[in-house]
């Protein structure tokens, strides 16, 4: 939940008051929750739900009708790019994607949720989902081929 919440806000702090609150939330709606289904999908659910509810809150607070993603998500800068040059090029990439894309994908090839899940997840059609990822996988196409490291100890290239 912690890593979702780190992809949808981008701020450390805000990510664990995202899982805090989704706790809680959980905690006090147990009683929604189907026997036999995965909590883990559950609760990103709840937790992608609270997002939205702040994304909105900060809206109306600043009396905005649209915010561009960038601008309600700021990047703390902290990734482990320097031990991991190579994750770090596709991190940039996929941040690069628009803000439902980058979402769907985590939810896909990171968590390994179904497309299924994910678009319970995010509320959204199935189609919606495979489009997403599909748009995702073209943008990424574009770039040219990643950058392979060398291990400075062994020499050999990753």
């Amino acid at each position: 939940m912690w890593r979702y919440g780190l992809l949808l806000s981008r701020q450390r702090h805000v990510a664990e008051d995202l899982v805090q609150a989704t706790c809680v939330r959980a905690l006090e709606r147990a009683g929604q929750f189907e026997s036999g289904t995965r909590m883990d999908r559950w609760l990103m659910s709840i937790l992608h739900s609270i997002w939205l509810n702040e994304v909105r809150a900060r809206r109306v607070r600043h009396g905005q009708g649209t915010i561009e993603g960038d601008e309600v998500l700021s990047f703390d800068g902290e990734y482990v790019a320097q031990t991991h040059v190579m994750a770090a090029q596709v991190i940039r990439r996929v941040d690069a994607l628009p803000e439902a894309q980058r979402e769907t994908v985590f939810l896909a090839y990171v968590e390994g949720l179904s497309y299924r899940e994910v678009a319970d997840v995010l509320q959204v059609p199935i189609g919606t989902v495979m489009s997403r990822l599909a748009a995702a996988r073209g943008k990424l196409a574009e770039y040219p081929p990643l950058q392979s490291v060398s291990n400075p100890f062994t020499g050999e290239r990753r």
